[in-house]
């Protein structure tokens, strides 16, 4: 099974792209589900026909649906922090805390996702394309299973208390250890580059190329791959016509042009890019779809991304001194990049995003002693502590 998760800043028409994706491998013979998390609900509105929780047959080999997290946010998580407010109560901490604790931020987007996973894995689904929120609750959501495991650990960790709140636990251990394990199977699926992949969806704008790199940087420090970008509404070349309107469809054209050959100029956009002529009738129903994906694809396999092999987050190599680290980001020319060490870990913070990195074990010993970036990303140096 692949997994292809199509975002973009709102508005640039990734939930069509992605609905046109998902029509392309089903006319292909391929077992699709196309399946949006995005609260705005328009992946039907692309095919021209209702979608509800659970998959609906919208064409042979095709399936769609559209999760409702604030659904699942009130018949699951609602349960569930009920039962930890009580056990936390119980194992002596004040009730104002407990209420604090069991307050988990963006659990409506956890909870979205985990959903996509059950979706994935209980179908005959060949292919699942998601179609995810706008680029910001995109990242948001992705980053989730790892905060979500920070979280856990923090609030469930202390086992002196949770020994002697034993009897209050009894009946929510079976809950938590639930989230646990599925927050790691998150983990897992998002960051195996042979399952997962995303599909950043542009126009061909500076603002959203802007965007897009901040994005692309972020997902790197993820460890979650990019196999592609596409420009969509590239507006059509006016060839030999004269007039008012051409000139301006010509002008238009050559901004584009003159964008996108600049993100095809920096390191991470190279090879990756395909693009969508801009259309006079809005593509809804199964043949616009259609004709978009054959557009975009041609006679091409559309779950063959143009990333080539995914590249580790690490390498390290020794040198005289310590150690070099390498961190595979994609950096732009004026991204604002900070490191500082916590404990055993590497802060890492590029134009915003920061994560951090657990360092090999012949590392942690040493101390930082400068850093630079090039074409493949940052290179930290280290030395030796005596």
């Amino acid at each position: 099974m692949r997994v292809l998760l199509f975002t973009g800043k709102g508005g640039v028409g990734k939930t069509t792209l992605a609905a046109a994706t998902a029509a392309g491998l089903a006319a292909r013979g391929s077992k699709t589900l196309v399946v949006s998390t995005d609260p705005a609900h328009s992946l039907g509105d692309a095919f021209g026909l209702p979608l509800a929780a659970e998959p609906a047959e919208v064409d042979s080999c095709l399936h769609g649906a559209q999760v409702d997290a604030r659904t699942l946010v009130d018949n699951v998580w609602a349960t569930l922090r009920v039962q930890l407010r009580s056990a936390l109560t119980g194992a002596g901490i004040d009730a104002l805390d407990a209420e604090e604790l069991t307050v988990l931020p963006g659990v409506d987007e956890l909870l979205a996702l985990t959903e996509v996973r059950r979706l994935a894995e209980t179908g005959p689904w060949e292919s699942v394309i998601v179609d995810c929120g706008p680029t910001a609750e995109t990242l948001r959501l992705l980053a989730l299973p790892e905060a979500v495991a920070g979280y856990a650990g923090r609030a469930f960790g202390r086992r002196g208390w949770m020994a002697r709140a034993a009897g209050a636990w009894s009946g929510v251990a079976e809950s938590v250890e639930r989230l646990a394990a599925h927050v790691d199977g998150l983990r897992t699926l998002l960051t195996d580059p042979a399952v997962t992949t995303v599909r950043l969806v542009l126009t061909p704008e500076r603002m959203v190329v802007a965007e897009t790199r901040r994005t692309l940087t972020s997902l790197a420090l993820r460890g979650i791959r990019v196999d592609g970008m596409i420009a969509n509404r590239l507006m059509p070349a006016p060839g030999l016509w004269r007039g008012s309107a051409a000139s301006w469809l010509r002008t238009r054209r050559n901004e584009q042009e003159a964008v996108l050959a600049e993100l095809r100029r920096s390191g991470p956009a190279e090879g990756m890019l395909r693009s969508v002529e801009h259309r006079a009738a809005e593509p809804v129903g199964l043949p616009a779809l259609l004709e978009i994906a054959r557009e975009l694809y041609g006679d091409a396999d559309p779950l063959g991304g143009a990333g080539g092999p995914a590249t580790p987050l690490l390498d390290v190599s020794e040198t005289e001194s310590g150690f070099d680290l390498r961190i595979a980001l994609p950096l732009g020319r004026d991204a604002a990049v900070d490191l500082a060490r916590v404990d055993d870990d590497l802060a890492v913070t590029v134009d915003g995003f920061r994560r951090l990195v657990a360092l090999p074990g012949p590392l942690r010993p040493c101390r930082v002693t400068g850093a630079e970036s090039d074409a493949r990303g940052l290179l930290v140096h280290l030395e030796r502590t005596a």
